[in-house]
């Protein structure tokens, strides 16, 4: 039997889920949770051997963070990210941060099912058109001559409130330029702090020099 948590923000979605997942002899859903933190917890308490995740959620640790620290705690977990971003950059990310596999949600039931049985036996699953481009962009970047650091699990948002912040603004100075709360600001930010392993300012002042982020005109 495959035990199963899942870790997305919509109530619909984990209901549909559940519904599919529960209807396999095979398989059983031991838990649900709405956000990172709380998947996580509930990972570590139930100990599943496969975690649904959601890639995007806009409160608490996103999905990338979330499946980096699980697997960090549970690394005998398999963790399968379940998204609508037919994208590479995500992708690599989702693989860095140790995600075992990676499904679209536009995706037919039966690759659903077929993903999780995989991972869930230790192998890797990519939805197939995913696997060429995939392979395609490694030889690329292996030929420039370039390597995944913690940079790449940061999100688009994530890297221009790391510029901001880099750049002396302040959360509320942020918040109004990208049209986004103060609150999720602060998110963001300890997000970056987090995955980059920063506790200060000028750690990101530097961080942010030496990636480009930071112009001086």
């Amino acid at each position: 039997m495959i035990k199963i948590i899942i870790v997305d923000d919509h109530v619909m979605v984990r209901s549909g889920l559940r519904m599919l997942l529960s209807g396999k002899d095979d398989i059983e859903v031991i838990g649900e949770a709405s956000e990172g933190d709380e998947g996580i917890c509930k990972a570590v308490e139930l100990r599943p051997d496969v975690v649904l995740m959601d890639l995007s959620m806009p409160s608490g640790k996103d999905g990338l963070t979330s499946a980096a620290e699980l697997k960090s705690r549970l690394p005998d977990t398999a963790i399968l990210i379940l998204t609508m971003h037919d994208d590479d950059e995500y992708l690599f990310r989702a693989i860095h941060a140790g995600a075992s596999g990676y499904v679209l949600k536009s995706a037919p039931h039966e690759e659903l099912l077929g993903a999780i049985r995989a991972v869930s036996k230790g192998d890797a699953y990519l939805y197939p058109t995913a696997t060429k481009r995939l392979m395609k962009e490694y030889m690329d970047r292996m030929k420039r001559g370039e390597s995944m650091d913690q940079f790449d699990t940061l999100t688009e948002r994530e890297r221009e409130v790391l510029a901001l912040t880099a750049k002396g603004y302040a959360n509320k100075d942020i918040a109004e330029q990208l049209f986004i709360s103060v609150k999720t600001v602060e998110t963001h930010k300890s997000n970056v702090m987090e995955k980059l392993g920063f506790k200060s300012r000028p750690e990101l002042v530097k961080y942010a020099l030496k990636k480009g982020l930071l112009s001086f005109e």
